[in-house]
């Protein structure tokens, strides 16, 4: 059984992220959408909200194969505990590229030899977590960016920017 890891802030989770998503449950036996807690970063949406939305985003495509989880010690760490034998990332740009390389090869020498890869969003390439916020700063749609039970989030107020 081949098992993927696709961690994340996913502080909103896009449908760029679904796109993601959807690609790895292909690819993948089981994959684990892991949101990752960074006691150093501020999050807009509460936790245990943004997994139940993402959960509810999974289901509505019948992808069975996709569990969401919520950790927060080191990647690499859950990586290993979830026998992950890869670590999945989604890249937009050449920016991204550079800066997602420069984890994938610090997360492959934490796993001893874990590897990560990348997948396209897509038609949704552009969307990210930072952009949808902004948005959302200035009172501004971004529910066509966003699955609608994370959309519903947004609409019910549940974030604080």
């Amino acid at each position: 059984m081949t098992i993927g890891f696709y961690p994340g802030s996913f502080d909103p989770f896009t449908v760029g992220h679904l796109e993601i998503v959807k690609k790895a449950s292909d690819l993948f036996d089981k994959v684990y959408v892991g949101i990752g807690i960074n006691p150093d970063k501020k999050r807009h949406f509460d936790t245990e909200e943004m997994k139940k939305a993402i959960e509810k985003s999974v289901k509505e495509y019948h992808l069975d194969n996709v569990e969401v989880i919520i950790y927060d010690n080191l990647t690499s760490d859950k990586v290993k505990e979830l026998k992950a034998d890869y670590i999945i990332r989604g890249i937009r740009n050449n920016i991204d590229y550079n800066s997602e390389e420069t984890l994938a090869q610090i997360n492959y020498e934490l796993t001893n030899g874990i590897d990560t890869l990348y997948l396209r969003a897509g038609k949704y390439g552009y969307v990210s977590s930072s952009f949808v916020r902004n948005l959302m700063s200035f009172k501004k749609r971004s529910y066509d960016y966003l699955p609608i039970p994370v959309g519903e989030l947004v609409r019910d107020g549940k974030y604080k920017l």
